[in-house]
């Protein structure tokens, strides 16, 4: 039999640890608890003495850095925190209750199309229970789930990695984006290579522009890029001033761009791929009562 005894952790100790790793700094912990940094600081390295292994590194240039060991104890305590609330919630009789933070990664593009109503949605639903969002790119989703920040991530099917499940809520088909004078603006769909000469706006995210760009190596063709931006509405509004077309695959419900310019949408006449809408959460990892909530309000807002 070992007879090793487990470390004695406090609850407390594991509150400033999370704290400590979310901002990378004590003092910022302390700051946001209210309390001396020098009880962040006792606390953490009691807990490191107590596991036997180094949480951070200490740098005065970078302040504090994850180590591995680190990494996953911040995965493992952000689900052991979460879960202890809904412990205490139905030890009080309210099982059913719904409060506290869920933390959701949205796709930057995605933002605008559907966290507003989700958000509004999930406070008519469950008052005391709160969505933080952090905006995130195709390539940091992952990351995001597998550090801890985000319980949940509304993305795109593009570059997922094998240890997310992925539930796909919706699919998009690619569209043709043009200016309302353009040549092809009343065809009933478009033929890729029928822009072969014209200039392109590329909606340039990591992942991204590789979908967009795959659609011309496909048609064998390669189209000329004059412009690229990160923004989804910049994209629009280059297209509807005639600096060229692109391809995009959400639809606004208005035509009308931020500068007041117009842009027509045509579908495409060759087979091209599709994305999917995915809900994406880290294998493995057991779901709190607040994040089933919100993976419920989030499906119920794309059926509708």
């Amino acid at each position: 039999m070992n007879s090793q005894r487990r470390p004695d952790v406090t609850l407390t100790q594991l509150r400033y640890f999370v704290e400590a790793a979310t901002f990378l700094s004590m003092t910022r912990a302390a700051e946001r608890l209210m309390v001396a940094q020098s009880a962040i600081s006792s606390s953490i390295s009691q807990l490191e003495n107590q596991i036997g292994t180094p949480l951070f590194i200490r740098q005065r240039s970078r302040g504090l850095v994850l180590t591995a060991a680190g990494e996953q104890m911040l995965r493992d305590t952000r689900s052991v925190l979460a879960h202890l609330g809904d412990v205490l919630d139905a030890a009080r009789g309210h099982e059913d209750a719904v409060r506290g933070r869920v933390r959701l990664a949205s796709f930057i593009t995605l933002t605008p199309f559907l966290l507003p109503r989700l958000i509004s949605d999930v406070g008519q639903a469950y008052p005391e229970l709160e969505i933080d969002v952090v905006e995130v790119r195709p390539d940091t989703v992952r990351t995001a789930l597998r550090d801890g920040s985000s319980e949940l991530a509304l993305c795109y099917d593009l570059g997922i990695a094998d240890d997310l499940d992925c539930e796909v809520l919706a699919t998009y088909a690619p569209h043709v984006v043009l200016p309302p004078d353009h040549r092809l603006a009343g065809a009933p769909a478009i033929a890729l290579r029928d822009l072969a000469d014209d200039p392109m706006v590329l909606l340039d995210l990591p992942v991204s522009r590789d979908y967009f760009l795959a659609m011309f190596t496909a048609a064998g063709i390669t189209p000329t890029v004059r412009y690229r931006t990160g923004s989804y509405e910049a994209v629009r509004g280059l297209v509807a001033r005639g600096h060229g077309f692109s391809i995009l695959n959400q639809l606004p419900a208005s035509d009308v761009t931020y500068d007041g310019g117009r842009v027509v949408t045509v579908p495409i006449a060759d087979d091209v791929v599709p994305l999917s809408v995915v809900l994406a959460s880290l294998k493995g990892v057991q779901s709190t009562a607040r994040v089933r909530a919100v993976a419920t309000r989030i499906r119920a807002t794309f059926a509708a």
